[in-house]
């Protein structure tokens, strides 16, 4: 199958923090592939190197064939990006974000005309279309940003953190939009620290401590590290010495109020 990302001991130092270190991996075009890890881990700076946003301290990497470090330009016009953070124009509509969108990617009034109305069946948007982006909701205002990363078409989108802090089933209808994406065969990179959505990826990459510390697929990963959730999988992880350390905490209270002590 051929591949949308490949990165090849990819490394990134701000002064002397070591912020992602020396990972490699591969994502085949059509796939949804979760990233997962803690805050801080170097999730966003991974995909601020693949974007062509910073150049990676050393490594290798391409995304759809591009080199990360001599065509940043070209892979910005061929992915999409979505922040977590709602970054479009409150005071616009949604019809005028898209068409701002649609002119930042250079397409011609034909094409802005025929892909606004894509995105706004494909998003549920309609009798919305002339509501200020402000006045939407959480679930909406994603859904918004999602249109706008899509305005242009491109085969790769990446999504950063996407539905963090969004109602469930605004989540849940976000993600039927993801996996009707994947289907239509556009590759989604997605940072998520919902364990049910990370069910729903075809490949997971778990990074910790700015080193990628597994790669597979849910149902592998949950087999190679012998639980039956990537709830477990994650904390034994990144929170087991602490979870335990917790729990040992509340136990030994537990016994002391037992013999009548006091918390």
């Amino acid at each position: 199958m051929e591949t949308a990302v490949e990165v090849k001991e990819l490394t990134k130092k701000f002064g002397e923090h070591l912020a992602v270190h020396n990972i490699s991996f591969r994502v085949k075009k059509g796939e949804i592939f979760g990233f997962l890890g803690p805050n801080g881990s170097g999730k966003s700076t991974t995909i601020r190197m693949l974007c062509g946003i910073i150049t990676p301290t050393s490594g290798s990497g391409s995304v759809l064939g591009y080199n990360i470090y001599s065509e940043t330009e070209v892979i910005k016009q061929h992915i999409g990006y979505m922040s977590q953070r709602f970054s479009l124009y409150e005071e616009l509509t949604v019809r005028e974000n898209l068409e701002f969108y649609a002119g930042v990617y250079g397409l011609d009034s034909s094409q802005t005309k025929k892909r606004i109305a894509d995105i706004i069946e494909l998003a549920n948007l309609q009798g919305r279309e002339n509501f200020q982006a402000r006045m939407l909701s959480g679930g909406w205002k994603q859904r918004l940003a999602l249109g706008c990363a899509l305005i242009h078409q491109p085969p790769l989108l990446f999504l950063d953190e996407p539905t963090a802090g969004v109602d469930p089933v605004s989540r849940r209808i976000f993600w039927e939009i993801i996996r009707y994406l994947a289907k239509s065969g556009i590759t989604v990179f997605v940072t998520t620290h919902y364990m049910d959505e990370a069910e729903l990826c075809d490949t997971l990459g778990f990074i910790h401590g700015g080193k990628l510390i597994a790669f597979g697929t849910p149902d592998q990963l949950k087999e190679q590290y012998g639980y039956n959730s990537l709830e477990d999988v994650f904390v034994s992880f990144v929170g087991k010495e602490e979870l335990d350390r917790v729990k040992g905490l509340f136990e030994e209270r537990a016994t002391s109020l037992a013999g009548g002590g006091n918390i």
